[in-house]
């Protein structure tokens, strides 16, 4: 019996748009997560406030909820679920189930993710990713309907939660604050000082204490947003469309795309302002109002994004635009963890410390000149290699053999 080919798929074989789409998603996550790195999400308000650049910021601030929060890792949780459906045909078409091959590479990620989240900074998504990913495999077999069903009560959930909460005042993450507060009990971080520590660090030690409590910050974003359902629930609509071929073929699928496009950008743009209203007040109507407005602007706008940018490629492909953008979403995880060691470099104490002390218009500028750097880059790059550093690790660690990672001349 001939032993299945599990072998990966070759950088060839790649579907262009699916790459650029990444790429698209990494730059959303880059304006998306720079406010954090700067440290200005940390200031209080008056610290705020008394920024020359106040005003713009205001106005920055209320387009960031509009147009960027929450709509880029819904993009990126899509690519993931159709990911895995690429993943597990391609084994089945040659012969194989490829389970091993993505529990190995989601061990990987997972690895890879815990060190991002306790050496580096604690805003990773991959740790998450990767533990989310591997209940994907007990959803193959499930039936399309069956697929949907569980992906709208994933994503509907968190407002019952919320719901739930609110009503009984129970707070679910209220183990892991006390947590936290001993950890900054432990090691002198307070609220006066809190926006400051990662700038005025002199030396990797106390960065390093700011993540141990960062890490435990994070798991309450996780409890308080409820951010497993949500993950997993958009996962499955990846899955969905990876199992029919709709990423595969998307000029089969254009007039779907347009559906889908015109339906989230009347129901995600409109619910989107009243989103962001809702968190620039203090979501004044309640937890569960303020979950339901996020159910219905944040994924409809980011499905949107996502058969919008189809429809462009479907309309320009041969624009030079799709290789600038696909760049960097071949190297997604090189690129994703390098946006983090740059954002330390550049805002905290051990790199420039320039934290806290830039406005957020002045952040998202550094923002988009980072990610300008990494398409750049990333050309460069693949130009001579076929493959990112870290894309490159991952795969021999998934599949546990060497690849060669220079183009064959």
């Amino acid at each position: 019996m001939n032993k299945p080919d599990l072998s990966p798929v070759r950088p060839s074989q790649r579907l262009v748009w699916l790459d650029a789409l990444r790429g698209f998603a990494l730059l959303g996550i880059c304006l998306a997560n720079f406010p954090e790195f700067s440290l200005y999400t940390f200031l209080k308000p008056e610290a705020a406030g008394a920024m020359s650049s106040a005003a713009e910021d205001g106005v920055a601030r209320f387009l960031l909820y509009v147009f960027i929060d929450g709509k880029f890792y819904t993009l990126f949780s899509l690519l993931f679920g159709i990911g895995f459906s690429i993943i597990i045909t391609n084994a089945k078409r040659r012969g194989g189930s490829g389970l091993g091959l993505f529990y190995r590479r989601m061990g990987v990620l997972a690895a890879v993710g815990a060190m991002h989240l306790m050496f580096i900074w604690s805003g990773d998504i991959l740790l998450l990713y990767a533990l989310l990913g591997m209940l994907l495999p007990l959803f193959s077999r499930v039936s399309d309907r069956g697929l949907l069903v569980w992906a709208v009560a994933l994503l509907v959930l968190p407002v019952l939660v919320d719901a739930a909460c609110q009503w009984t005042g129970v707070q679910l993450s209220r183990p892991v604050i006390e947590w936290q507060q001993a950890c900054c009990a432990r090691y002198g971080i307070t609220d006066d000082n809190f926006a400051y520590w990662l700038r005025d660090a002199d030396g990797y030690g106390e960065v390093f204490q700011f993540l141990l409590q960062g890490a435990l910050v994070r798991a309450q974003e996780f409890i308080e947003g409820n951010r497993y359902f949500k993950v997993l629930g958009l996962f499955l609509i990846g899955l969905y469309i990876g199992r029919h071929k709709i990423a595969a073929d998307i000029a089969a699928h254009r007039d779907w795309l347009v559906r889908v496009c015109r339906a989230g950008l009347a129901i995600g743009l409109p619910f989107s302002f009243a989103y962001s209203w809702s968190a620039m007040h203090g979501r004044p109507m309640g937890e569960a109002v303020h979950s339901a407005l996020y159910l219905v602007s944040i994924y409809p706008l980011g499905f949107a994004y996502a058969s919008g940018l189809c429809l462009l490629w479907l309309r320009h492909d041969k624009a030079q635009v799709w290789g600038w953008l696909a760049a960097p979403g071949r190297m997604a995880l090189t690129s994703y963890i390098g946006q983090s060691v740059i954002g330390v470099l550049i805002f905290y104490g051990i790199g420039l410390g320039i934290g806290a002390s830039v406005g957020l218009v002045q952040t998202e500028v550094i923002a988009l000149a980072t990610y300008l750097v990494q398409m750049l880059s990333c050309r460069l790059w693949l130009a001579r290699f076929q493959f990112g550093p870290l894309e490159w690790m991952w795969r021999m660690l998934t599949y546990g053999k060497k690849f060669p990672i220079t183009k064959r001349k």
